[in-house]
């Protein structure tokens, strides 16, 4: 049976050098990777801005009906550039959660489909873990050390004990920072995604605007929130409106921008004094801000920590994190799938 001779295949290629496929289609990007150890040799990316900029955001059945018009092409694309076949694929991993649930189908389904005919091993990959792991590609980072994941659906403070080890130490209570940046944008008429608008515009503009009269500062549980700091966006556009005010845009965009980074860096420098680590990593599509990325060294060097981040490539959703995260549980022997495996868009 495919879950007993695979399994022995992905027992053997514990303490190896295995070459992984990586397969993400867990939003509005299909991309296909292909890495060996913490060398990438083929990211493949295949966008779907054009199509949902008409809509203003991501339309679930719209996104996964591109993927599958465009997932076998990236996976030969992915292997082409490689200059590998699929015989020479010790493993495929996978991004089974979290994301949308139609999307997420079509990445399982091919991967599964592909293992099954071909008889390769399967890894279930966690997205918010793989985007955390995009800090080891072409680097030498070890654990431990305290990632901070900034992205349209999650933000949290995570301590990673180890490779395959994942500690939650601080998260939104309610809306994600980069969910807070595609709001504002829509308020300010700015086109999708509105996370790079936002950032181009904030550095023509000037912080001057307090949306919060009092600063509430880090709080003990580490949790962060940002459905207030949307709302009071919200009131202040609309009260400007009604008194037919002009709006600077380019403040408002400096002005929210510091105001929702600000207390995510503070956070951060909290959680990893806490923790008694000496290293802090970003992760996520929102660690593309230019403004969080300078930020975000800036205080924690000030602090004595070494502050880390992905290239702004490996920053927003593709697969070579993915496949990075499936070699470190490959190579540990961990998370194995087999045909049973199922998105999950809430894990």
């Amino acid at each position: 049976m495919y879950t007993q001779r695979t399994k022995a295949k992905f027992e053997a290629l514990k303490g190896g050098d295995p070459i992984v496929m990586g397969i993400e289609s867990s939003c509005d990007e299909t991309a296909v990777a292909i890495v060996r150890g913490r060398r990438v040799l083929a990211n493949i990316v295949a966008s779907q801005i054009d199509i949902h900029r008409k809509y203003g955001g991501v339309v679930p059945e719209v996104a996964s009906r591109s993927h599958t018009d465009v997932i076998v092409s990236c996976i030969d694309e992915a292997l082409y550039k490689a200059e590998l076949t699929l015989d020479q694929i010790d493993c495929i991993g996978v991004t089974y959660g979290a994301g949308l649930i139609g999307a997420l189908l079509v990445g399982v389904s091919a991967a599964k489909a592909i293992c099954f005919a071909r008889d390769i091993p399967l890894v279930k990959v966690n997205h918010i873990e793989g985007h955390i792991c995009a800090n080891y590609i072409d680097t030498d980072l070890k654990p431990p050390f305290i990632s901070l994941v900034a992205s349209g659906g999650h933000t949290a403070v995570y301590k990673v004990n180890g490779y395959n080890d994942y500690e939650v130490v601080g998260a939104t209570r309610d809306d994600a920072i980069g969910e807070a940046f595609d709001k504002v944008a829509r308020l300010l008429g700015l086109p999708y995604p509105g996370g790079p608008q936002i950032d181009r515009l904030a550095k023509e503009g000037k912080p001057t605007i307090k949306f919060y009269k009092h600063a509430k500062g880090v709080s003990a549980d580490l949790s962060l929130s940002y459905s207030g700091l949307k709302t009071a966006v919200v009131n202040f556009l609309h009260n400007a409106r009604q008194k037919n005010e002009q709006i600077n845009v380019p403040d408002v965009c400096a002005s929210f921008t510091a105001e929702a980074v600000d207390l995510l860096v503070d956070t951060t420098i909290v959680a990893a004094k806490r923790e008694g680590l000496k290293t802090i990593v970003l992760a996520g599509g929102v660690a593309a801000n230019s403004y969080l990325r300078e930020k975000l060294k800036v205080e924690g060097e000030k602090n004595g920590f070494t502050v880390l981040y992905p290239p702004l490539s490996l920053c927003t959703d593709n697969a070579a994190m993915i496949a990075m995260r499936a070699y470190l549980s490959a190579v540990e022997g961990k998370d194995y799938a087999d045909l049973s495996l199922n998105a999950r868009p809430s894990l």
